[in-house]
């Protein structure tokens, strides 16, 4: 998982790391260790996140540029 594509997906939409954690049912602490790469992403997790930045898994993954 790249997180650094969390990271600027959130930043894309200028939302704060709480408003993210909230969005994936998570605490603020264990979102900002996923954007971090401090703690590997759940797939279930990451699902959530590509629904809601609308982007797919591969494109969070970094296998491909396309969103």
């Amino acid at each position: 998982m790249t997180y650094q594509r969390i990271r600027d997906l959130r930043e894309d939409c200028d939302l704060t790391q709480d408003q993210v954690a909230q969005a994936i049912f998570t605490h603020k602490t264990t979102y900002v260790r996923y954007e971090t790469g401090q703690r590997e992403i759940p797939l279930n997790i990451a699902i959530l996140l590509a629904k809601f930045h609308n982007v797919s898994l591969d494109y969070l993954a970094g296998l491909t540029n396309v969103k």
